[in-house]
């Protein structure tokens, strides 16, 4: 399957781009997993927000996966919001994602909260356990953090 990764600034999200990604992760989230929470918290506009996602070719190409970037005031970067279609996963594509949004965050601290499952993906980039498990709405999720390179 050919995916290519696309990234911008939540300033240069266009309407069309960002109703894709809000879809796809309510898709994911909250229709498939069956956890009803609020998808939308708040943090995708912020200036410093940046996503990525995965689309085929061709400007209606639907949108495949897609995971967002943070900064918080710190200076650590937040990986989150990351999915991918289920149609097309065990493809690697979640893999390409996490690999773009890392060669930004460079040798930077950065930490995420991982579905349990998917834990041992995000040990492969160095990231340890940083605190219990825990429930968020019916999905066991682990702290994780990635001290620099």
């Amino acid at each position: 399957m050919s995916a290519t990764v696309h990234r911008a600034w939540a300033a240069d999200l266009d309407a069309r781009g960002l109703y894709e990604l809000l879809r796809l992760r309510v898709d994911v989230f909250v229709v498939e997993q069956a956890s009803p929470y609020s998808e939308l918290d708040g943090r995708d506009l912020e200036e410093g927000a940046r996503h990525f996602w995965l689309a085929g070719e061709g400007w209606a190409a639907p949108m495949l996966g897609c995971l967002r970037l943070l900064q918080e005031p710190d200076g650590v970067f937040r990986i989150g919001r990351g999915c991918t279609a289920r149609s097309v996963r065990g493809r690697g594509l979640g893999r390409q994602l996490v690999e773009a949004a890392l060669a930004e965050v460079g040798d930077a601290p950065c930490v995420l909260d991982a579905q349990e499952h998917l834990a041992d993906l995000y040990r492969g980039y160095g990231f340890v356990a940083a605190g219990p498990t825990y429930d968020w709405d019916g999905v066991t999720h682990l702290p994780m953090r990635r001290e620099r390179a």
